[in-house]
Order: C-alpha cells, then sequence, then structure tokens
C-alpha cells in the first residue's frame, strides 16, 4: 500500500491550544559526509487552505517530483526559509550543535520576512529538540517522531530543504565535478568513497567524518 498522506490534523490541534502559527521544521543532509547540514522551515496557520497535491516527506519523492513539489509547497506556506551550516562548521561544533545553528540561521530568515515566530510553535520531527540549545531566546518547541511523513508543515519544510540543499550540492558538483555529488548529493555512495581515496578531500568534505573508526550514514 502507498504511504498515508501527510494532514493538517496535528497542526490544527496546536491551533486549538492557542498555537496561532504552527512552524514546520524538518532537517536535511545530516547523514552526508560532504556539504551542509540544511533545516527547513513552513509557518502555517488555519488560514492555509489545503496543502499541495502529491505532498509527501521527501525521502518518500523521486527528485523530479520534490523539483516540482518545492515551490508549491513554499507558496502554500505563509513563509518558508532554509538555513544552512557548513561542513567546516559540522566538524568544528558536530553535528547536532550545527543543526542548531542552521535552524536559527531559517529562524533569523523568517523573522525578517515578518513571519511572528514568538507566536508560533515549531513543530520539530523526531524526539529530539535540538533547536533550544542554540536559541538565546526561548521559543515554544514540540517534537513529534514521523512528523515528515504525517503532518503537512513539516514534509513542506522537509521537500524545501531538500530541493534547496540539492541544488547547492549540484552546483558544487559543477565546480568539483570529481565525486558525485550531483548524484549522491555528497552520502557516503562507494564511488564518493573511491573518489575521496584517489583525489582526496576538499573543504567541502566534513573531515572528521572520514576517520575509519567513524560510522558513517550512507542514505538519507
Amino acid at each position: 500500500m502507498p504511504p498515508a498522506e501527510p494532514t493538517l490534523e496535528f497542526e490544527t490541534l496546536l491551533h486549538r491550544d492557542g498555537c496561532r502559527y504552527v512552524i514546520g521544521c524538518d532537517e536535511v543532509g545530516r547523514g552526508a559526509i560532504a556539504g551542509p547540514v540544511a533545516v527547513g522551515l513552513c509557518v502555517v496557520d488555519v488560514s492555509v487552505g489545503a496543502m499541495p497535491v502529491g505532498l509527501r516527506d521527501s525521502k518518500l519523492l523521486t527528485e523530479k517530483r520534490r523539483e516540482e513539489l518545492a515551490p508549491l509547497a513554499a507558496s502554500w506556506a505563509l513563509f518558508s526559509a532554509v538555513g544552512l551550516a557548513t561542513a567546516t562548521e559540522v566538524d568544528e561544533v558536530g553535528i547536532i550543535a550545527a543543526l542548531g545553528l542552521a535552524g536559527k540561521r531559517a529562524l533569523v530568515s523568517l523573522h525578517g520576512a515578518g513571519a511572528m515566530i514568538r507566536d508560533a510553535m515549531i513543530l520539530l520531527d523526531g524526539s529530539h529538540d535540538w533547536l533550544t540549545p542554540a536559541l538565546t531566546t526561548p521559543l515554544s518547541i514540540t517534537t513529534r517522531v514521523k512528523a515528515d511523513r504525517d503532518c503537512a508543515s513539516v514534509a513542506a519544510a522537509s521537500v524545501v530543504a531538500k530541493v534547496h540543499r540539492d541544488r547547492l550540492m549540484i552546483d558544487a558538483h559543477e565546480r568539483t565535478p570529481g565525486y558525485g555529488w550531483a548524484s549522491n548529493k555528497g552520502y557516503g555512495s562507494a564511488d564518493h568513497f573511491a573518489a575521496i581515496a584517489e583525489l582526496g578531500a576538499t573543504d567541502f568534505h566534513r573531515r572528521t567524518w572520514l576517520r575509519a573508526d567513524r560510522p558513517v550514514e550512507l542514505v538519507e
């Protein structure tokens, strides 16, 4: 059976509990060995209409379908943003703190665009709140396992972030084509590791992730 479509049911419950806005939040690139980690945010309220047809967690969509849906998801949300933390920052502070940096930068972008983030509940995919430690001023945050699958605002954030990061990796491939980033998007495929062995690592690689004693997540 095909996976169930995400809905706005959980967001509606949050609105009924007094949250004027819900900010769906998802991260992309957490397990890559090259490139930035990205955090996507999409803001919804009770006025948003039906989600774009076919919207799903980005991992359940083809690259072509993600490209089609990303602008639809961004225009459906009241506001959307993507924040990044570089490979160097991942090396320097670790992946969890880098997620927080990327999320904070996305929130700053939302605030600059006029989103009222202090009146919102941020809905994080997963069970761990990695965002709060990065914030100077605490915000309302809740976590939900499989929110990227079940909650439309988070699914939209996942698609927006995935397409944004994928395009960065494709651009990086054009500048440094030997590592196959246009296809592997920075993840640890066999060909990617073979290219590193032949050509060496670049400043775009997370060098601490290339140690022999460190396990690497091969797929997102």
